[in-house]
């Protein structure tokens, strides 16, 4: 893990000599990445029991002796509450955890959750949780590593500029993270939920914070930050695990899967470089840009073409072009 932190924060420190890495303001922002795990290998925890042999006394305890597959099926389907992370785990990956996906089905899953740098896209820190730790408990250790990564990342500045705003949606709301953004002199820029009418007097030290953080949201700046974390932060999730392949997880434990992470979240941020040198920073889009090249070079032969062929210049007194794979005979003889 060392290592691969080394080489993250290296990345990093190549951002911060292209001043592609400011650090003074980030969006947190949290996703689901399915596990390599499946469902029917879950077993309980206090027994050891398989899913499978669980519903089969289940349904031997309410009068069917020998149930079948479509029987066990149905009284799963009758049954309140079905698995709970408390009573069920995985024996392939114990750090996975049984989550609702954004589909709608039923998962074993992880939680990533990416710190980026708002005035450039660039992946500030990235950390794995469980799939059922909220929002609210995972924020301060996303942003205890951001902090420390922007601070190993600006070692060899003169002025390092420090971590100073953190903005999220309002998933990450609460009380007690508000007031642990203002005793570290940290500002937020956090959605509030609609909670209705506050009472103060049993949390009284959380009324002044949650206050001061609704006012900036609803200023001009506020709303403009919380537009664009919406646009970065989900730009990274889009590149590191929908295009770049990672949406299901291939390896099994925290320590594997946040190894294979930074080096992805250090891929993204060295295309970051790349577009800043190039013009483009993905495969892709150097593809489209050598498709757009050879499309304008078809299209001025094709112009010249024409414009020789009225002007009755002879097919032998053309030069050839030479390209690979084929020869264009583009330009008169002597120009």
């Amino acid at each position: 893990m060392e290592t691969h932190r080394a080489v993250f924060t290296w990345v990093q420190q190549r951002l911060v000599e292209a001043e592609l890495l400011k650090g003074r303001t980030i969006a947190i922002d949290a996703t689901t990445l399915e596990a390599n795990a499946a469902m029917r290998s879950i077993v309980r925890r206090d027994t050891g029991e398989s899913y499978e042999a669980f519903l089969t006394g289940l349904a031997q305890a309410s009068g069917i002796e020998t149930p079948t597959r479509e029987d066990l099926a149905r009284l799963d389907r009758k049954r309140k509450k079905k698995t709970s992370n408390k009573d069920w785990t995985s024996p392939s990956d114990p750090d996975a955890r049984v989550t609702k996906m954004k589909d709608g089905r039923t998962h074993l899953a992880h939680k990533a959750e990416h710190a980026v740098d708002l005035e450039t896209g660039a992946i500030v820190a990235v950390t794995l949780q469980g799939a059922d730790a909220g929002d609210t408990t995972t924020i301060v250790e996303t942003a205890t590593a951001a902090a420390d990564q922007i601070e190993d990342a600006q070692a060899d500045v003169d002025e390092p500029q420090a971590l100073e705003e953190i903005i999220a949606d309002k998933g990450y709301h609460s009380n007690q993270t508000m007031i642990d953004l203002d005793t570290v002199g940290m500002r937020s820029y956090i959605a509030e939920p609609d909670r209705g009418r506050r009472d103060w007097s049993e949390e009284p030290e959380a009324q002044a914070p949650v206050y001061r953080n609704r006012r900036r949201i609803r200023g001009r700046r506020g709303r403009r930050l919380m537009r664009r974390r919406g646009e970065t932060v989900e730009r990274s999730f889009a590149h590191v695990y929908d295009t770049g392949g990672m949406r299901r997880t291939h390896l099994r434990g925290h320590q594997n899967i946040l190894k294979r992470l930074l080096i992805h979240a250090g891929g993204f941020n060295l295309g970051l470089v790349m577009r800043q040198i190039f013009g483009v920073g993905t495969p892709r889009g150097l593809q489209g840009r050598l498709a757009a090249a050879i499309a304008a070079v078809i299209a001025l032969w094709t112009l010249l073409e024409d414009r020789w062929t009225r002007l009755g210049v002879r097919r032998a007194n053309r030069l050839p072009l030479f390209t690979p794979g084929h020869c264009f005979e583009l330009l008169p003889v002597g120009t």
